[in-house]
């Protein structure tokens, strides 16, 4: 499927809103609701958007620790990587896993209850012996900027 420039503004606009009626969208992207509709149905069944969720505001169910984590591999055979990731997968606490080009293999991003969980998290982790040469962590003090989208009109213009 080729996208064309109203269906790059429908994936923009939903990912800013999803809980948006097909008929207010249809109006932001000056399409009438039908045409609209089936774009955005194609967009689903195409794989475009993968699904819905809710930004959830964490600070207001509690207190919780995010920490950023560089992950070096003792060696880098494709049944060492399998391994590490098989074992990362697991951990619910774990919400994003990058392989990255530099001086480390990986980038993960914790978010625990506290220094205490993330701690027993790596220490689980290195006694699993899932190859792990070393690891540096990041603890997050503020983050200023987070944003839920991306530049998606900026980044392809058909």
């Amino acid at each position: 499927m080729k996208l064309d420039r109203i269906d790059i503004k429908i994936l923009h606009v939903l990912q800013q809103n999803g809980r948006m009626t097909n008929v207010e969208l249809s109006e932001v992207v000056n399409l009438s609701p039908s045409p609209c509709l089936m774009r955005v149905k194609k967009l689903q069944s195409e794989g475009y958007i993968e699904g819905y969720s809710a930004q959830i505001n964490v600070a207001r169910l509690g207190q919780t620790l995010t920490v950023f984590t560089e992950v070096t591999l003792k060696n880098h055979r494709q049944t060492d990587f399998a391994r590490f990731l098989a074992a990362v997968e697991k951990i619910d606490q774990l919400i994003e896993c990058h392989v990255v080009s530099g001086g480390y293999d990986y980038l993960l991003k914790f978010v625990t209850t506290g220094i205490s969980e993330y701690q027993e998290i790596m220490e689980r982790l290195v006694e699993l012996d899932v190859g792990i040469d070393k690891y540096f962590s990041f603890v997050v003090l503020k983050s200023p900027v987070v944003k839920g989208h991306l530049p998606l009109t900026n980044l392809f213009r058909p």
